[in-house]
């Protein structure tokens, strides 16, 4: 396949091609040879940004979290392919590392680069927002890691837009690091909260964005159609079935279908072509399970919507 080309994340010295890996699925639905074969196929398609967090995958019987974060590093330590790729990790939302006080920060962090098995997190998160502690102190933790050079760059995840404003205030105030990278949920269904403050300020600032939940937990791929369709995922299922099966997610699903026949491709790759047509967007975060599924994935990087098309999309996404 021909390669994208590289978008920089916000003013720090990454650049990515615009789709990242969603680690989530490592030590959950894919065991450490799966993870290893798509990590093997993702960075030989060309691909270097991986998502994961210390948390990941905590909710699992069995695991206690970071077990995403350890496959990772056993891929990197075998492979060798660490100049190949971008590694972002989190803090703040584990159970044994919870918050960002500055030593919650600087503990997790060497816990990451212990089960990463690097020298540098190349883009550290703050996983969510912690009023309890200044933002200041915060960043001000971050700052001493970027010193250190065990991080490179920062980034903030389910911030608010007022207080992902603050942050940026207070970094240019105080001399500190900035928060360059914004992840916030956002898809083709679930568009007001990102669009309606997020992304004006994002914009604003040149910050990069990297959005989770990019298929809407599988309804974008046309899983979902039917109530019976919740059965084959479980809880998981009903919840996707729930929120998004109702006539604005069908007007949805027909415009995807429409576009997709159109460009004999999937509808998750229209819907993940979608995010990555949209300028304020660096690269839409998407997990597989299986070389097939991430094959049909990295395509979605080559296909190009018309203005028609995407007009057509946002037009059936469009929020009654």
């Amino acid at each position: 396949m021909s390669f994208p080309d590289l978008r920089p994340l916000g003013r720090s010295e990454l650049r990515v091609r615009p789709l990242a890996f969603g680690g989530n699925v490592f030590g959950w639905s894919a065991d450490e040879p799966t993870s290893f074969a798509l990590l093997d196929a993702f960075a030989g398609a060309g691909f270097g940004l991986i998502d994961t967090a210390d948390v990941y995958s905590a909710w699992v019987p069995g695991n206690r979290g970071g077990e995403s974060e350890t496959i990772i590093g056993r891929w990197l330590a075998r492979r060798g392919r660490r100049d190949d790729v971008v590694i972002a990790t989190k803090v703040a939302k584990w159970g044994e590392r919870p918050g960002l006080s500055p030593d919650n920060i600087a503990r997790a962090a060497e816990d990451s680069l212990r089960r990463l098995q690097v020298e540098t997190i190349d883009l550290y998160f703050a996983h969510e927002d912690d009023a309890r502690v200044p933002i200041a102190d915060t960043l001000g933790a971050f700052a001493r890691l970027i010193e250190q050079g065990k991080v490179r760059a920062i980034g903030a995840s389910n911030f608010s837009a007022p207080r992902l404003a603050e942050a940026l205030e207070v970094s240019a105030r105080h001399g500190l690091p900035r928060y360059e990278v914004l992840q916030p949920e956002y898809n083709l269904y679930d568009r007001v909260g990102y669009e309606a403050e997020l992304e004006p300020l994002a914009r604003e600032h040149g910050l990069g964005v990297v959005a989770y939940y990019a298929l809407a937990s599988g309804f974008l791929s046309g899983k979902y159609r039917r109530p019976e369709d919740a059965a084959k995922s479980g809880a998981r299922g009903a919840g996707v079935v729930e929120k998004y099966l109702n006539p604005r997610g069908e007007r949805i699903l027909a415009a995807l279908d429409a576009i997709a026949a159109a460009h004999r491709a999937a509808p998750a790759q229209v819907a993940l072509a979608w995010l990555i047509a949209r300028p304020s967007v660096t690269a839409p975060i998407a997990s597989a399970t299986s070389i097939a599924q991430l094959r049909e994935l990295v395509a979605a990087a080559e296909l190009v919507l018309s203005a028609d098309e995407i007009a057509a999309l946002d037009a059936a996404s469009h929020s009654e």
